[in-house]
């Protein structure tokens, strides 16, 4: 019985990892689609969504993102050289960088969002459909 139940997992975690590869792998092509890098669209997607005020400062993004600080450095520049982003000093501390978008960065977010949010839909049903099929319930 504890044999079957570790295979039961083994096949939920096979089949939920498929599920996320598939929506990465939309994600990576729609934002190239849209004119951006996969590491731009969740740049200006940690900018806009991971804090509660549309900024977000290098250490921030570091954290959403699951970089080193120094290699978020680099991806604010090239999406400021690309007119994604905007930098500034921070009001109370000069030394931290405040990240927003920019319209356009604004723009070429709303349009992955949308996008991104009818792919997730479509797959968490498929996930769910396919989880009751093989009897596991969702427990």
């Amino acid at each position: 019985m504890k044999q079957d139940r570790g295979k039961e997992m083994m096949r939920e975690l096979a089949w939920f990892r498929y599920t996320l590869r598939r929506f990465l792998r939309f994600s990576e092509k729609a934002a190239r689609a849209c004119g951006v890098t996969p590491q731009q669209h969740q740049l200006m997607l940690g900018i806009a969504g991971f804090s509660e005020n549309g900024r977000a400062t290098i250490s921030e993004l570091a954290e959403f993102l699951q970089e080193r600080n120094n290699s978020v450095v680099g991806l604010v520049e090239r999406a400021a050289d690309s007119g994604l982003v905007r930098r500034s000093a921070g009001k109370t501390d000069r030394r931290q960088v405040v990240v927003t978008l920019t319209p356009r960065g604004e723009e070429i977010l709303a349009t992955l969002t949308y996008l991104h949010h009818d792919e997730a839909r479509r797959l968490r049903a498929g996930f769910l459909r396919n989880g009751l099929r093989r009897g596991s319930g969702g427990s």
